[in-house]
């Protein structure tokens, strides 16, 4: 494997759980609206949330820190990769982007991302916040990795 696809999949994923643990946590100006997302989930949820969302994300990373040094990941270490991250894509494209282009979107968007900045125009009730967007073109970057292992 080319070290910069390496590299690119360490800090792509490196970033991605960085995100899931803090972006509902650290106030981050106008990226984020922690009132209105505290004001929407008890801090209990928010916390198990969190937990079992950066979770899967944390352990195969881990595992490809472990595994930084191989000339060649293994393959079940590659499959675990393509598993996670291709269901973040389906996730992110079934949470945000089908909402945003096709069908109307959860109230629950509209007050949790009240006053985030955003630079896209409002489609059927939202615009994907900057800060989403950001950490969903590291799921299409790591995805398009992928593909180079």
């Amino acid at each position: 494997m080319a070290p910069a696809v390496k590299f690119g999949l360490l800090g792509l994923q490196g970033l991605q759980v960085v995100f899931l643990l803090l972006h509902d946590w650290v106030p981050l100006g106008r990226l984020s609206n922690l009132k209105a997302v505290r004001g929407s989930d008890s801090t209990t949820k928010l916390f198990w949330v969190t937990v079992l969302s950066a979770l899967p994300f944390g352990l195969v990373f881990g595992v490809c820190c472990v595994h930084w040094r191989d000339q060649r990941w293994p393959v079940w270490l590659q499959s675990w990769l393509w598993y996670t991250y291709g269901a973040a894509l389906v996730g992110t494209i079934i949470a945000w982007w089908g909402p945003y282009l096709l069908w109307e979107s959860p109230e629950r968007y509209k007050v949790r991302f009240a006053g985030t900045m955003k630079f896209l125009p409002e489609r059927n009730g939202i615009a994907p916040d900057t800060l989403h967007v950001l950490y969903h073109l590291c799921v299409v970057g790591t995805v398009v990795l992928l593909t180079m292992l």
